[in-house]
């Protein structure tokens, strides 16, 4: 069992199941936080009091519906009892990403398929909204912070995000940006370029009298 493989597919399979909203999503994950506890065993005790207080769910009343309707669309399998000497298990359905069959497990433990690599329409609902997150910072913060991330000073980072602030994040004052972090880099590099020339032209010159281009003849006395 491979703990976030099994997280990162469950997430896929998140995403794509409309029927599932938060409540479904906070009990999963405290049931996935209490089989991880138990080692990842075919099957656990479902302390619902714990499990009620970690997925933050104030009635017991919602507590069953989620966790039938999780059972029922097959991300666990939930086993109540009516016995009071018995406890109420469940069991979490392993979710695959490499699409193949885990064998040596109980076969009441139910095999979900995930693809290995995510779709590349998983985006495309905000594909629009993530181009323009990049093409400059939320804000001067977000810029301090990369800059910082880069082992450059915030003043540095607030010089670069000033300048393009004030040219609409446009190179040129025409063409928009597509990546700004891309920019920043160019943009510390350059610095780093003016940086290392100013040290050269400090650097004093020392003269060596002794060196001359005019041809003498030493072998005449003085």
């Amino acid at each position: 069992m491979n703990y976030i493989r099994h997280l990162n597919a469950a997430f896929h399979e998140i995403y794509s199941d409309d029927r599932l909203h938060s409540g479904h999503i906070g009990l999963y994950m405290a049931l996935f936080f209490y089989w991880n506890l138990h080692h990842f065993a075919a099957e656990f005790y479902a302390n619902r009091t714990e499990i009620m207080k970690m997925a933050k769910i104030g009635s017991r009343s919602t507590y069953h519906r989620l966790i039938k309707e999780l059972s029922e669309w097959e991300y666990i399998e939930y086993l109540p009892t009516q016995s009071p000497t018995q406890k109420t298990m469940v069991r979490v359905s392993h979710i695959r990403t490499d699409g193949s069959t885990k064998t040596g497990l109980t076969g009441t433990l139910m095999i979900r398929y995930c693809p290995k690599n995510v779709p590349p329409t998983l985006y495309n609902k905000h594909n629009k909204q993530y181009k323009l997150s990049k093409r400059k910072p939320k804000n001067e913060f977000e810029a301090i912070v990369f800059f910082k991330s880069k082992n450059w000073s915030a003043n540095d980072a607030k010089k670069f995000y000033n300048h393009y602030q004030g040219v609409g994040w446009k190179i040129g004052g025409k063409v928009q940006i597509e990546d700004w972090t891309a920019i920043a880099e160019n943009w510390m590099l350059k610095a780093s370029e003016i940086k290392r020339s100013d040290t050269l032209k400090a650097v004093p010159k020392i003269e060596d009298h002794l060196l001359t281009n005019n041809q003498k003849n030493y072998g005449e006395p003085l």
